[in-house]
C-alpha cells in the first residue's frame, strides 16, 4: 500500500545545469554526445529562455525560485552596497524579500528536497531539506535542518570546487568536477528514499568548466576538448538515470524539468567600466591605487559594480554624494549614450544600456543600479577599480549571456517569449 501511494503521488523534479547555453546543448545532443538528454528532449519541449540582467547566477536563480525580478526579490548581484555607504557586502539568503517555490509548496504541506541551490546561503528551514550551493562557505550553515549535516559528512559531500586553484590548474579542475558530480549523485540517492513531492538538483560544474576552459569547447584540437566532452557525457548519464528513475517512481505521471540559469560565450575582451568612467571624468579616487569603490573621492558622479551595474553618486544615498535629483536624468542619458557608442578596434562593445526602472519593478527598485549595461557577445563588463586600461584580458575564457539559457518541459510550453521567472508559476500551478 505504501508503494502504491508513492507512485500515485504528484511529484515534480527540477534539474538545473548551471550556465549551459541552448546552442551548446542542442549541438552536443545532435552530435550524439549526450544521447540520454537527446532522447528526453525528443519527447517534450525544449525552448530558448531569457534571464534577468545582470546575467549572473545569484540574480537568475533567485528570480527562478521566486518568480520575480530583482526589484521585488531584492538581489541585484553577488556583491552589493551597504545602505548609505560605499562598503561592499555579500547579500545572503537572509536578504531575500520574496517567497520561494519551496516556501509556497511547504504552505500546502508539500515536502521539498533542494540540493546545491545557489544563492540560498545560509540555509533556512523548509518543509524538507535545503542544501545551499554557491556561494556557501561552511557546510554547517549550508544545510537545513542541521540534523542532516552528519549524513552529508558521511557521504563526503562537497559544496563546490576550489575555484581559485581550478582557475590556474585545469587538471585539478577536471578532478574536482568529477568529485563534486559524484557528491551530488550520492546525496540525491540518499534523499530519494525519503518522502518528497518536489526534488531539485543544480549541477554547477558546467558553469565552472565554461569560465575556465571555454576555448576547449570551441576548439576540437584543444588539449582539454576530450575531457570537456567526457564531463558532459557524465552529466548526460546522470540526467538519464534520474529521468528513468523518476519515470518509474511516478508511472510517467510526474513532471520533469531541465533548465539553465544563463547562457555562455567566449570572451574577446574584458571591459573595465570604472576605468572608462574615470577616463570620461565621471569618477575620481582619493588614493592613487584604489582597492575598492570605498576609495572614491570628491567630484565623483558615477561608479560601477560587478557586473554591468552603474550607480550615480546621489546625494542622500551615498556619504559623498554629488548628484542631485534634478541632474540625475540628464546624467544617466549622457552616460548611456556614450557607452552605447563605445568601440574596440572599430566594433561596438555595448548592445544596450538600460535604466534601472526599465528592467526592474517592485518595492526594492531603489536599492538597485541606475544603469545596467548589456554587452555584445564577447565583451565582458567588469567593475574592478584597479585597472589602468579600459580593455584587457584575465585568464577567464567564458562569460555569461542573458538570452540563450534553455528550458525543457515534458509538456508543450505556450508562452512565446519565455523568461526564467515564468517557471515559478508553472511549478506552483502543477500542485494547485
Amino acid at each position: 500500500m505504501t508503494l502504491f501511494r508513492r507512485k500515485r503521488k504528484k511529484r515534480v523534479f527540477v534539474l538545473g545545469l548551471d550556465g549551459v547555453p541552448y546552442e551548446l546543448l542542442t549541438r552536443f545532443t545532435s552530435q550524439g554526445l549526450m544521447p540520454s538528454i537527446a532522447e528526453i528532449i525528443e519527447g517534450g519541449c525544449l525552448r530558448k529562455m531569457k534571464v534577468p540582467l545582470p546575467e549572473i547566477s545569484s540574480v537568475s536563480w533567485t528570480s527562478f525560485m521566486t518568480g520575480t525580478n530583482p526589484g521585488t526579490h531584492g538581489i541585484f548581484g553577488f556583491v552589493d552596497l551597504k545602505p548609505q555607504s560605499y562598503h561592499l557586502r555579500f547579500p545572503s539568503f537572509k536578504d531575500l524579500k520574496a517567497p520561494t517555490i519551496w516556501d509556497k509548496l511547504g504552505e500546502q504541506g508539500k515536502r521539498c528536497m533542494v540540493i546545491n541551490q545557489p544563492a540560498t546561503y545560509p540555509a533556512s528551514p523548509i518543509n524538507g531539506v535545503l542544501i545551499s550551493g554557491f556561494v556557501a562557505i561552511e557546510l554547517e550553515k549550508a544545510v537545513a535542518p542541521v540534523s542532516y549535516l552528519p549524513k552529508l559528512r558521511r557521504l563526503n559531500y562537497q559544496i563546490d570546487i576550489d575555484t581559485m586553484r581550478a582557475r590556474q590548474d585545469h587538471d585539478f579542475l577536471f578532478r574536482e568536477l568529477d568529485r563534486t558530480l559524484k557528491a551530488r549523485q550520492r546525496i540525491v540517492d540518499h534523499l530519494w528514499e525519503e518522502e518528497w513531492d518536489y526534488l531539485q538538483l543544480v549541477v554547477t560544474g558546467t558553469d565552472r568548466l565554461h569560465h575556465f576552459v571555454w576555448e576547449g569547447i570551441e576548439d576540437e584540437s584543444h588539449p582539454y576538448h576530450q575531457l570537456i566532452i567526457k564531463y558532459y557525457q557524465k552529466v548526460d548519464r546522470l540526467v538519464g538515470q534520474l529521468y528513468e528513475r523518476f519515470s518509474r517512481l511516478t508511472d510517467g505521471q510526474g513532471r520533469f524539468f531541465i533548465l539553465s540559469d544563463h547562457g555562455f560565450t567566449g570572451i574577446r575582451q574584458e571591459v573595465y567600466l570604472n576605468c572608462w568612467l574615470r577616463e570620461e571624468g565621471y569618477l575620481n579616487f582619493r588614493v592613487s591605487q584604489p582597492s575598492s569603490v570605498e576609495d572614491i573621492g570628491e567630484e565623483t558622479v558615477a561608479f560601477a559594480l560587478d557586473p554591468n551595474r552603474i550607480y550615480l553618486n546621489r546625494k542622500g544615498r551615498f556619504p559623498r554624494g554629488e548628484v542631485g535629483e534634478n541632474e540625475a536624468a540628464t546624467l544617466r542619458e549622457e552616460i548611456r549614450r556614450k557607452l552605447e557608442g563605445l568601440q574596440h578596434q572599430g566594433e561596438r562593445v555595448v548592445e544596450k544600456v538600460f535604466l534601472g526602472e526599465e528592467l526592474y519593478s517592485g518595492p526594492w527598485v531603489g536599492m538597485g543600479p541606475d544603469l545596467v549595461v548589456l554587452s555584445r557577445y564577447g565583451y565582458d563588463m567588469k567593475g574592478s577599480v584597479k585597472e589602468r586600461e579600459v580593455f584587457g584580458r584575465s585568464n577567464l575564457q567564458g562569460m555569461h549571456t542573458w538570452d540563450n539559457a534553455f528550458f525543457f518541459s515534458g509538456e508543450k510550453v505556450n508562452k512565446e517569449d519565455l523568461h526564467i521567472t515564468d517557471i515559478y508559476d508553472m511549478i506552483i500551478g502543477l500542485f494547485n
